[in-house]
């Protein structure tokens, strides 16, 4: 209840309590360089957070449904092969779509790891398969049997070795961003509980002739703790801002530049940044009121 009232303060304000304890300059600064500081690195790392999170949704369901068959045989069988796989996807419930890769497709495929200069003709590439399969998904160990009787050298690929690390890189990566926000939040605590001990120290014989004229602790330590939840506040909204600048100045998302340059926000998101500054308050509240009453006992 305590905690509720001195919320309720703090908010409505109290002009009285402000001019008897005097504004100390380098605590002030102190404070605002510190929220500014901690907001502008929760804004990047709510949107690694967010980024991460949205990466690891898309590859799920993007490698979740997708598979590749792979055919590879003399090259007197390979065209026989092929058209047997054909027909075995062709009556394989499960199987949205298939789509035999042309030579451009496959070239297009391996130039990154050996180059244009490819001589596909002369090499013995195996022939692909893309396959989707629908909402309901096909049966894998019964295709695998199927292909092995109809056509030996396709083997099935269903993304699953490549698929589960990297959603699970993707959600650890996402952890590590919220586990960041913690830590920044700590550290911004730690050095707004640092400034109001200084700010309580600087103002020991105040609070001494306050004390003398029947001046409360509770009344003291609600106009420090004021004080510096404004400063916290101010400074952690000027830090979001420019750190939400920041984030939209970054090169949009694009197939071709990945995962580095989808780290903005999207949509919705947007609007988590302005939480940042409600939340920078909230911390500086408990930790000024905490250090202050600490401080108030200890000077008694």
């Amino acid at each position: 209840m305590t905690w509720a009232v001195d919320l309720f303060a703090v908010l409505r304000g109290d002009a009285e309590a402000d001019r008897a304890v005097p504004p100390t300059g380098f605590t002030a600064r102190l404070t605002l360089f510190a929220a500014g500081a901690m907001a502008f690195l929760t804004v990047f790392a709510l949107a690694l957070s967010l980024a991460t999170g949205r990466l690891a949704d898309r590859w799920a369901s993007e490698l979740a449904r997708s598979a590749t068959l792979r055919i590879s045989a003399p090259a007197g069988q390979v065209e026989a092969q092929v058209g047997a796989a054909l027909k075995v996807l062709e009556t394989t419930p499960g199987i949205a779509e298939f789509r035999l890769l042309d030579e451009a497709e496959q070239h297009a495929l391996l130039e990154p790891w050996f180059g244009p200069d490819l001589p596909l003709d002369t090499l013995p590439i195996p022939r692909m398969i893309a396959v989707i399969e629908d909402a309901k998904g096909y049966d894998g160990e019964g295709l695998r049997l199927r292909l092995r009787a109809e056509a030996p050298g396709a083997v099935l690929d269903d993304h699953t070795r490549w698929r589960q690390p990297l959603v699970r890189a993707a959600g650890r990566l996402r952890l590590l961003g919220f586990a960041s926000i913690l830590l920044i939040a700590a550290t911004m605590a730690a050095m707004i509980t640092l400034a109001a001990n200084a700010a309580l120290a600087a103002n020991a014989q105040v609070i001494r002739v306050l004390r003398l004229v029947g001046a409360r602790d509770v009344y003291i330590a609600r106009a420090f703790v004021r004080r510096f939840t404004v400063r916290a506040f101010i400074g952690a909204a000027a830090g979001m801002v420019v750190g939400v600048l920041a984030v939209f100045l970054l090169p949009n998302a694009s197939t071709e530049g990945g995962f580095l340059t989808g780290l903005g926000f999207q949509g919705a998101h947007w609007l988590w940044p302005l939480c940042i500054p409600p939340l920078a308050a909230i911390v500086a509240f408990a930790a000024t009121r905490a250090a202050a009453l600490k401080s108030l006992k200890e000077l008694m």
